[in-house]
């Protein structure tokens, strides 16, 4: 067996880890230390979270977080689409502007529904 082989993966791991621990570590060591009760308190989707638990809260903070999700998955599918486009042609084409228009179509129904307005 050879290691050879291997040596890009275990190159990668240790970029990987490199890129992951090295920004933290220089954060704890380099970074000011002021902390103050804001900074301490927990913080939960958009409301205290040591109150009733059968209070009332505002469920926009979630929406719009699932709407960012929704959107954001679905725009990821245009980046294979823009690498293979000179081999998919012109049914790959308008197949991606039929899904563009319907994103589009659902993006305008839920701005004039007000589910991006943010009081």
């Amino acid at each position: 067996m050879n290691l050879d082989q291997y040596l890009p993966v275990f190159l990668f791991i240790l970029v990987g880890v490199g890129v992951g621990v090295v920004p933290q570590v220089l954060g704890r060591l380099l970074g000011p230390v002021r902390p103050d009760s804001e900074k301490n308190s927990p913080y939960e989707c958009g409301f205290e979270a040591f109150e009733d638990a059968r209070m009332k809260f505002d469920v926009r903070y979630y929406l719009v977080a699932i709407l960012f999700i929704i959107f954001d998955l679905e725009i990821a599918f245009l980046f294979p689409w823009a690498v293979a486009l000179k081999e998919i042609g012109a049914v790959g084409f308008w197949s991606v502007m039929i899904f563009l228009g319907i994103l589009v179509v659902g993006f305008i129904y839920e701005w004039k529904k007000g589910a991006l307005d943010w009081e």
